[in-house]
């Protein structure tokens, strides 16, 4: 039995169109609601719609199957006010719960979010030119000091940093137009596909000084008040919630971040003890750690995935990395792929209705005519269908290998 395969679709407007995804031999649709305000209750009506626009292709007289289903929820994002523990959560809360119980009652199985402060997954390029031409996403880290200390203009930002990082960085921001410096600010603040929402340079700095005093000890705390507040809503709906890491896995801008590590994740799952409290383990944000093990934490926290994300990274020595091929960087994709089919046949052998765990390729190169086109930055057809490509034959040599029967 092999993974799900899944695609991310940004929904009508998306330059990947549900025929393309159909084509590439995706089966699993992986969407939100990115129209509703962060916060708002998702009615049963409104989700109920998507579900039958990703399903049925009612083009023709006719409606028929796509041969799509929606199967994962990304993202049903956290209000601010729930993350920084304000008086007014309870009711956020409330309309969160509203929409896990509308989410049930459709039929999705899988809800992803993240406690992500401010700023969602970020990036310092988008564009970054690899040797043989492709487009590739980059964290440089002297670029995010340079925002950090000279755009940004950060209340003591500096003592975040060595002595080294703050000459690098101004080497850097001095060798910038004042171009490169807009299109770097943008990149950080501005929102990236799936991200939260997109600020103004001084909009950011206000919500950065909301979390003036809170530490991670009082953030994971708030996440602790959240899961214990939404995880009975999800058993009783149905809903299996997956929570994804930080991206980068370190703190940015001096704000906590709580998913980054393995006992975070397991901080995490001990909040509930229930499947409906899962994780989704994106091998590219852990992955860009040298402390994480990747193989071990699929084999010691697999009955908890919900859903996983499945791309590599390159590390540097001075933090930063780009998005590399699926199969190259620092991810042992290998040994990754050999736990997780193995955590399927555990799952299999326990009869469990999640056996099948949904997967996506992420964060594809753009490569051939894609680079010609407008596409969503890591998100572009033929980078993520060679993605799928790779991640699918590694997936089929395993089993066919027998290495997965090998079983402690």
């Amino acid at each position: 039995m092999g993974m799900e395969q899944t695609w991310r679709w940004y929904g009508p407007t998306d330059p990947v169109s549900l025929t393309d995804i159909r084509q590439a031999g995706a089966t699993g649709i992986v969407t939100a609601l990115h129209e509703i305000p962060i916060g708002e209750v998702w009615t049963e009506e409104a989700i109920a719609k998507r579900k039958r626009l990703i399903e049925l292709d009612e083009s023709g007289r006719a409606a028929k199957p796509r041969g799509l289903t929606w199967s994962v929820i990304e993202s049903l994002s956290v209000h601010e006010d729930i993350k920084l523990g304000r008086p007014t959560r309870d009711q956020w809360i409330e309309k969160y719960q509203e929409s896990l119980r509308n989410i049930g009652k459709v039929g999705i199985p899988v809800v992803t979010y993240n406690w992500m402060p401010v700023v969602d997954w970020t990036r310092t390029n988008l564009e970054l030119e690899l040797d043989d031409g492709a487009k590739a996403l980059e964290f440089n880290m002297s670029e995010y000091i340079a925002f950090d200390l000279f755009i940004l203009k950060r209340k003591n930002a500096e003592h975040d940093y060595t002595e080294e990082q703050i000459e690098a960085a101004k080497r850097k921001y001095e060798a910038m137009s004042d171009e490169q410096r807009y299109v770097l600010q943008n990149n950080i603040i501005a929102g990236l596909p799936g991200g939260n929402e997109s600020y103004s340079l001084e909009e950011f700095r206000q919500r950065l000084a909301d979390y003036e005093g809170i530490d991670s000890s009082q953030y994971r705390e708030n996440l602790k008040y959240f899961l214990e507040a939404v995880v009975p809503v999800a058993i009783e709906s149905g809903v299996r919630l997956a929570i994804h890491p930080d991206d980068p896995p370190l703190s940015l801008f001096g704000l906590p971040r709580i998913v980054s590590t393995e006992s975070d994740l397991q901080f995490i799952v001990n909040v509930v003890d229930s499947i409906h409290n899962g994780l989704c383990i994106c091998t590219g944000s852990l992955g860009v750690r040298a402390d994480n093990d990747l193989p071990g934490i699929i084999t010691r926290l697999g009955h908890r995935i919900n859903f996983l994300h499945l791309r590599s990274t390159q590390r540097y020595l001075d933090g930063s990395f780009h998005e590399a091929s699926h199969l190259r960087g620092d991810v042992d994709m290998y040994k990754v792929m050999v736990e997780v089919l193995k955590e399927q046949k555990r799952r299999e052998a326990a009869h469990r209705v999640d056996a099948r765990i949904p997967m996506r390729a992420d964060h594809g190169h753009t490569i051939l005519d894609d680079l010609k086109k407008k596409t969503n930055p890591g998100y572009s057809a033929i980078g993520l269908l060679s993605g799928m490509a790779e991640l699918r034959g590694l997936e089929m040599g395993i089993e066919k290998s027998g290495v997965i029967y090998q079983m402690e």
